[in-house]
């Protein structure tokens, strides 16, 4: 008893829809195969599910580029005029674009003026007045920034100073500068004792002691 034959039409229930999709293209490429391997033929499958995936089948002994060349020889069809067209007439259109750009730059260096009217040459003129203000904007802008990030590292290295100078002024006093009365006598340039000679010599560094660490109003020269 032989098969009944099936309506051919829509398959509406999407899942068997799918399935039988799947399963007559695989066997339709198994065909395709067949008919390579067996007749020594050009076969080419390209499809499109209903979800707009694709699948495609060329023979191995042929590249798709070469079998749609050999298509276009047979049917006397050129398959890229129409794209060639297209992609000539975007080249026309931006080699016409880089043209007015370059000389839109000569014009702005104060070259190629002879064929502007006094309209042309009034629209550039605005055009380089507008262009100058936005340059002296970037440029100060360039330069508020610079300045703001100096005075931040000038802040930043005075409040270092400063603590070096308090921690140092902390540790001479628990150190105890003064270790016996009338062992440093006050120097001739009112200076009282060593606390004010190491602070000056915090600022004065080429400055060196002599005499065993006692100073007068000769004891210091540069080093």
């Amino acid at each position: 008893m032989g098969r009944g034959k099936i309506e051919i039409k829509r398959i509406e229930n999407a899942t068997n829809r799918q399935v039988t999709y799947s399963k007559r293209r695989n066997g339709i490429f198994k065909k395709a195969q067949e008919l390579t391997v067996l007749c020594d033929a050009k076969v080419s499958l390209i499809m499109f599910s209903s979800t707009g995936k694709f699948h495609e089948f060329i023979s191995p002994n042929i590249s798709t580029k070469a079998f749609f060349d050999l298509y276009q020889k047979t049917t006397g069809t050129d398959l890229w005029i129409s794209h060639y067209e297209k992609m000539q007439e975007n080249y026309r259109r931006l080699k016409e674009i880089n043209k007015k750009l370059r000389r839109e730059i000569r014009q702005r260096m104060g070259g190629d003026l002879d064929d502007l009217n006094i309209k042309e040459l009034q629209a550039l003129e605005a055009k380089m007045d507008s262009s100058l203000v936005a340059i002296r904007d970037r440029k100060y802008h360039v330069i508020k920034t610079q300045t703001d990030t100096h005075k931040k590292k000038v802040r930043n290295l005075e409040e270092r100073h400063a603590n070096l100078v308090f921690d140092l002024t902390k540790l001479d006093q628990q150190d105890g500068i003064v270790e016996s009365e009338g062992y440093y006598n006050e120097a001739a340039n009112g200076a009282s004792n060593l606390h004010a000679l190491r602070l000056y010599q915090i600022h004065h560094p080429n400055l060196v002691l002599h005499h065993g660490g006692r100073f007068g109003s000769n004891d210091l020269r540069l080093a």
